[in-house]
């Protein structure tokens, strides 16, 4: 990132074709189910972190999902979906990473993460990358597109995106920061409102012990799910840094 201050930036299943012929889609983390498939709940409570640069590979990993599906008549891949949701955690450690690669001083470095977590407060972002059998449907932002993306949540809020942004021509950024990238996945930022599509309530509820990213449409269904803890069971004391915390 240049002084710009935007974040522009795993588990595999095979999809099953339930009654009537269409592929489902399911991420690993929502097969059957099952505990080996989970990760451990993830935190959105705000607050001061102790992050070092050292500590961006274990925070990327805790906030990123990935599913896949796949058409069993026709051994075609039909979509891969890989996401990172851009949280307060994240944000944080994002800015130690890049302060450091940059070589920033202290004061640029307080602002890079001034205006991230500023981001982070107004919207529920998520890198996306997908990968499917036909380039005109993956393409999420255009009228051709065979899915649809919501931000969906544990009380039933369903919530449709405030912006997609097409990431056209990833670059040394996104590839350095979210190295999932690469020239054949269509790469957009995604970013939903926090007060959900009826202006009332929340697009993630307070008390919802999960999140997730819902693609539907004519070729499937399915989501990329991060458990959370609920805010009101937060602890006070936010995440230490990993590599601290394994010393």
């Amino acid at each position: 990132m240049s002084p710009r201050t935007d974040v522009v930036h795993h588990r595999h299943s095979h999809g099953r074709r339930p009654l009537g012929g269409v592929p489902l889609l399911v991420g690993c983390l929502l097969a059957l189910g099952t505990a080996a498939c989970r990760t451990p709940p993830v935190s959105l409570a705000q607050g001061y972190r102790t992050y070092t640069t050292e500590d961006y590979s274990e925070v990327l990993k805790r906030w990123t999902r990935k599913t896949q599906t796949f058409s069993l008549q026709q051994t075609d891949e039909l979509l891969t979906v890989e996401s990172t949701y851009q949280s307060w955690d994240f944000r944080w450690a994002y800015a130690e990473r890049y302060a450091t690669d940059y070589q920033l001083g202290d004061a640029e470095r307080e602002t890079l993460r001034e205006n991230l977590l500023r981001q982070a407060s107004s919207a529920h972002e998520f890198y996306v990358t997908v990968y499917g059998s036909s380039v005109r449907w993956v393409d999420l932002h255009k009228p051709t597109t065979a899915w649809i993306v919501r931000l969906v949540d544990e009380s039933g809020a369903i919530t449709s995106p405030s912006d997609i942004e097409p990431v056209k021509k990833p670059g040394a950024l996104e590839k350095r920061y979210f190295p999932y990238t690469t020239p054949f996945r269509n790469v957009f930022r995604i970013r939903f409102p926090r007060i959900a599509n009826d202006g009332k309530r929340p697009s993630v509820a307070p008390d919802a012990h999960w999140m997730a990213l819902r693609f539907s449409g004519p070729q499937g269904r399915g989501e990329l799910r991060w458990d959370v803890v609920p805010a009101a069971a937060a602890p006070t004391s936010p995440p230490e840094s990993p590599a601290a915390a394994g010393k």
